[in-house]
């Protein structure tokens, strides 16, 4: 099973399960989850091949979905589910293949599409770092080069500085990133409640997309977050929480 750190105690509203994005992991959203806690248990997870969950070859959709519906399934369900792109995808299938698990759904920057940019760039910076002489994570930014701002700190966190090593799975990422930045074919509806949340500088979520969103999730919202863009919730968290509070309590 996933790992997966809990937030808070059970309270009236549904238990939240967050699922983070491509080299993410659950601590990413610590802060976020901690707040929204105030309401009722939120589980924020590791996804496969990363931070301190299990590694595995298969990397698809369907079996990201499974992983989460395990741990649904273990906590009890249906629960509020939240993710963000790669996490986003993954709460698509398990919405639509097993709606009996989620009550309602918040996909947070991403269209059920494959895309045409790749994740290679960080993959690539990743495999050049040389740990030799690491001690600390600061070793291991200065070696992070020819990256978007901010992504060098991002995928920093994911750095076991003891164990000299990522806390990802570098080559099955790699291997499977046809499969996500793609979007698998997908039996199955769910009728509940969903947003849409973007980042209104983002271009990841288009209006085009809305015809290939609707068969999937005919009761879905859209909102845009004002000054934000892919990173939506690490860009401005405040107002992201704020989008989540009003969706879920609604």
């Amino acid at each position: 099973m996933l790992n997966y750190t809990t937030f808070g105690t059970a309270g009236a509203a549904k238990p939240l399960l967050i699922a983070h994005g491509l080299f993410g992991s659950a601590r990413n959203w610590g802060v976020i989850a901690k707040r929204l806690s105030d309401r009722g248990q939120v589980i924020a997870v590791d996804m496969r091949n990363h931070a301190h969950s299990f590694w595995d070859d298969d990397h698809s959709y369907p079996a990201l979905a499974g992983d989460l519906a395990q741990v649904i399934e273990e906590i009890g369900g249906p629960v509020d589910v939240l993710g963000h792109s790669m996490g986003g995808k993954t709460a698509m299938v398990l919405a639509a293949t097993r709606p009996d698990l989620v009550h309602k759904l918040i996909v947070a920057d991403i269209a059920p599409v494959g895309y045409s940019h790749t994740q290679m760039g960080p993959i690539e910076a990743m495999r050049r770092v040389d740990f030799t002489h690491v001690e600390r994570r600061s070793d291991v930014l200065e070696q992070l080069t020819g990256l978007e701002a901010g992504v060098p700190e991002f995928i920093a966190q994911s750095v076991d500085v003891a164990g000299k090593a990522w806390r990802l799975n570098l080559d099955v990422l790699a291997a499977e990133m046809e499969k996500t930045i793609g979007f698998p074919q997908v039996q199955g509806q769910f009728d509940g409640a969903v947003l849409f949340l973007s980042g209104a500088n983002s271009d990841y979520v288009k209006p085009e997309h809305r015809s290939l969103i609707k068969p999937l999730f005919p009761n879905a919202k859209y909102a845009k977050i004002p000054g934000a863009g892919h990173w939506l919730h690490a860009e401005k968290p405040r107002e992201f929480e704020a989008a989540v509070r009003v969706f879920l309590d609604s």
